[in-house]
């Protein structure tokens, strides 16, 4: 199985998954900033109000400033998930010797124990202890990678949290475009009938 893309060298599956997340989401937030600024420059050029340039200028600095934290959040989870595969990296490497060891020292056991059998309960005992090492070993990879899962699913809620902040954002943005709409419909039917007013006026005189 080949390794994904901006994957740490050695990194496991779930690994992998967690950094093209924090990839995935810096993408989005950066993309998020490249629409307002693309609706800023929109509204300027339709010479909207300066409360509604306001409002929208507003709520561009505070996705700066989120699209800021979240990138220092991001940054730290980072930090953890690559101690993290360090961790398992060693203890990778040092469980393979432990097992090349011990599949030696298995192998090593089996021919002895035909030729010798009075140290036989001896070579068994210690493969036993090496076995008990390596279980105990392989306890510890096991609890790093659920630590590395317990990571992912921080990532997910915090990535779920922002996309639900955008999705209000957006609405909201929905909701002042209609009421403008709706002003500018209003203003001109009110134009349209003062105007029919004034035509008016001369034939009653």
């Amino acid at each position: 199985m080949e390794t994904p893309v901006g994957c740490p060298p050695g990194g496991s599956g779930s690994v992998c998954l967690a950094f093209d997340q924090l990839r995935d989401m810096i993408e989005f937030q950066e993309d998020l900033i490249h629409q307002l600024r693309h609706v800023m420059v929109l509204q300027d050029e339709n010479l909207v109000s300066k409360e509604e340039f306001q409002a929208v200028e507003k709520q561009l600095v505070e996705e700066k400033a989120a699209h800021a934290k979240t990138k220092v959040l991001l940054a730290k989870e980072e930090e953890k998930l690559q101690f993290a595969l360090g961790e398992v990296e060693v203890l990778s490497k040092q469980l393979e010797k432990e097992k090349l060891a011990f599949e030696k020292a298995l192998s090593s056991v089996k021919s002895k124990a035909l030729q010798e059998s009075s140290k036989k309960d001896q070579l068994v005992t210690k493969c036993n202890e090496i076995e008990s090492h390596i279980i105990k070993q392989e306890d510890i990879l096991n609890g790093k990678e659920n630590e590395i899962k317990e990571l992912q699913q921080v990532i997910s809620q915090q990535k779920q949290i922002f996309r639900n902040h955008i999705s209000d954002f957006r609405i909201q943005k929905q909701q002042e475009n209609y009421m403008a709409q709706v002003l500018a419909q209003k203003h001109k039917k009110s134009a349209g009938m003062r105007q029919a007013q004034s035509h008016q006026r001369p034939r009653e005189k």
